[in-house]
Parts: C-alpha cells; structure tokens; sequence
C-alpha cells in the first residue's frame, strides 16, 4: 500500500492541473466569501441589534466555487488516466484495483483537506477584516467559540467528502466530462430543481438528503431548528453519498476490463 500511495501522490503533484485546482480551490472560496461579506450591512436592518444574520455561514459562502474546483480534481484523479491511456500501466504496476483506488482516495482526499483549510481559514480571516466595517462584531468568526469551530471543521470536510464523490462518479463514468457533469449536477442543480418543487414537505425531504444542502447544514450557526436537517446529520449524508459514489466506482472498477 505504501507503494501505492507514493505512486499516486507521485502522478498527483507532477500534473500541472492538480496544483492550479488547489490554487482554484483556496482562490475562488476566498474570493466570493469576501464579495458576499462586503454586500450585507447592519445599515439594512432597522437597528444593529435586530440584525440576525449568520456571519460565519455567510464567510464561507465562497464554498459554492470551491466545490466546483476540488470536483474537477476528484475527477481528473481517474479519469485523466482513462484519457491518457495511463491507466494501463497503473494497474500493470499495481495489480491490485481496490488498493488503487484506496490510494487515490487517500491523497485526494489529503489535497482537498489542505486547501479546504487554506480556503475555510481565509475566507474565516477576510470575513474578519470586512464584517466589522459593515456593521457586525468580528467576534463571532472566533474559533474558539464552538459553533463557529464546528462550521470550520464542517466546511473542511465537505471539501474532502466532495472530492471523494467526485472520484467514485468518475471511476464509474470514467469519462472526464459526464463525469464532472454528473457531479456538478449534484451539487448545483440539484438544490436549484428543489426550488421548483410546489409541495414543501416534498421540498424538505429533498433538501435532507440532497449532497450539498445536506452537507453545508454545518455551516449555520443561527436558527438551527428551521433548517431541513441537523449540521452533523448533514455531513453525514454527504458522506453516505460519497461512501456509495466509491463502492460503486470500485464495483465498477474491479469488474469492468481497463
């Protein structure tokens, strides 16, 4: 396993995409948690005390395109390989199929879990910087303060969930653009058909066990009860959706010719 790992860490940092996608990831969560801190003022409420908005969920709004970076990455982790033809002699190399695919997604999930930190900690800092001059008290992005830590350790993690999904989607696809399209459909249109959906019970259920509005349940610390599904129950089902997007890649994996 140990050769493996050192393998597939070895194929992972030597494609230049792989560094520019992590770069993505810390770049475009900063970005739009700066740009979605900036928009929101106590200015908009009628006193400053009777303003309840969720400052630490709204610092790490930028998850929404950082999602879409660390997608691309848990997918080109296998399918770049079915592209190239490379595939070939990774198995040649290492026979095994299931400890192939326990050592992509063991560094995957290790690149997507530093620069889901980078990114978390970043957007937690200009959040920091920009929510005082609009109004709000910078004390609530402490993490210290065990809400804000959970939301934190929760975001890092549905980083890491996410590029799990998206490889297990690609190593079943095995074609670079379904695959993003499959994962990409999860993960935003999903949460958009919801909206559309007229019964709100129907709506609700939907939005329990969808993977992205399941999982970023973590992030609230405000209003806890009003939302579809408890923070940790939320992650956890992210979680059942990349556990089954890697049983069945590896279903698929082990079956299927190269």
């Amino acid at each position: 396993m140990r050769g493996a790992l050192h393998a597939e860490w070895t194929k992972l940092r030597t494609v230049p995409s792989t560094w520019w996608l992590l770069l993505a990831v810390a770049a475009l969560t900063v970005a739009l948690s700066a740009a979605a801190t900036g928009t929101v003022s106590t200015d908009q409420c009628p006193s400053p005390d009777a303003c309840h908005e969720d400052t630490v969920k709204l610092s790490l709004t930028g998850i929404w395109l950082g999602q879409a970076a660390v997608a691309a990455l848990g997918v080109l982790a296998m399918s770049g390989e079915y592209g190239t033809g490379t595939i070939h002699a990774t198995l040649t190399a290492v026979p095994g199929r299931g400890r192939v695919l326990a050592a992509k997604a063991a560094v995957v999930l290790g690149a997507a879990l530093v620069a889901g930190t980078v990114a978390v900690l970043g957007s937690l800092l200009a959040g920091r910087f920009i929510l005082p001059g609009n109004g709000f008290s910078a004390a609530p992005l402490s993490l210290t303060e065990g809400p804000a830590l959970r939301a934190a350790v929760g975001t890092v993690l549905y980083f890491g969930l996410t590029a799990l999904l998206s490889l297990g989607v690609a190593t079943l696809v095995r074609d670079t653009a379904g695959a993003i399209t499959t994962v990409l459909g999860l993960l935003y249109a999903l949460p958009a058909v919801v909206e559309l959906v007229g019964n709100e019970e129907w709506r609700e259920g939907i939005r329990e066990w969808a993977p992205a509005s399941a999982g970023l349940a973590v992030q609230a610390t405000k209003n806890l009860d009003s939302l579809p599904i408890a923070p940790w129950s939320g992650l956890a089902v992210l979680a059942a959706w990349a556990g089954a997007g890697l049983l069945a890649g590896a279903a698929a994996f082990t079956l299927r010719d190269a």
